[in-house]
């Protein structure tokens, strides 16, 4: 979303800026490194769409993904960054037909895709789904069937589209909200500023860790 991306855009010397196909690119360097933000929108198709582009048009050499996302155990923290070690599609279910775990894709024979991992940030496995709520049901399939420690609803299909371009991938995820905490909602909004305010703090590291 434009207000993930401010921080990112504060700190970076801007050359061009132009919108493509809906989207906004931003070029420039970020402490010294040529660098180019896309700001996809919410969701897989925005996001796929959003790397895709990248790779093709903005001839990207390594995807590095950022935003805000939710906790869903006591392992996490309102605040904190994680680097994402490896990514699920929960909404992606063949397990009827090739009698696989729910989110491998098709083309696949895991249900987690890797991520390359940063030095320097606790690392944690991410689910992905065009989903925000506090269905129980949901929490149940993100907690008892996949371990996973967040939910978001982009990196899934970024590193779908990485992988099939052969690209490298890394993610940081900023904790908005905890399941189990009160509503979803309500944290993410109360938590906005001091998750933008850790990922300002952090982000010289992230992009020389990586």
């Amino acid at each position: 979303m434009p207000k993930e991306a401010s921080p990112v855009l504060e700190a970076m010397k801007i050359q061009k800026d132009k919108i493509f196909n809906d989207k906004r690119a931003v070029y420039g360097t970020l402490y010294g490194v040529e660098t180019a933000v896309v700001i996809c929108g919410v969701g897989k198709v925005n996001a796929a769409s959003g790397t895709q582009f990248a790779i093709d048009c903005l001839d990207a050499t390594k995807i590095i993904n950022l935003g805000v996302a939710g906790g869903l155990n006591p392992s996490v923290e309102v605040g904190k960054i994680y680097s994402v070690s490896e990514v699920v599609q929960y909404d992606f279910d063949l397990t009827q037909l090739n009698g696989t775990k729910i989110g491998t894709l098709d083309e696949c024979t895991e249900n987690y895709l890797p991520l390359i991992t940063a030095k320097g940030f606790e690392k944690r496995r991410v689910a992905t789904g065009d989903r925000f709520n506090d269905s129980p049901d949901d929490y149940k399939l993100l907690t008892k069937e996949l371990n996973a420690d967040i939910r978001e609803m982009e990196l899934g299909a970024i590193a779908q589209v990485c992988m099939h371009a052969n690209l490298p991938c890394s993610a940081f995820k900023i904790i908005s909200d905890i399941a189990g905490s009160g509503s979803t909602t309500e944290q993410y909004l109360k938590n906005l500023d001091t998750c933008f305010l850790s990922l300002k703090n952090n982000l010289e590291k992230i992009i020389k860790s990586v």
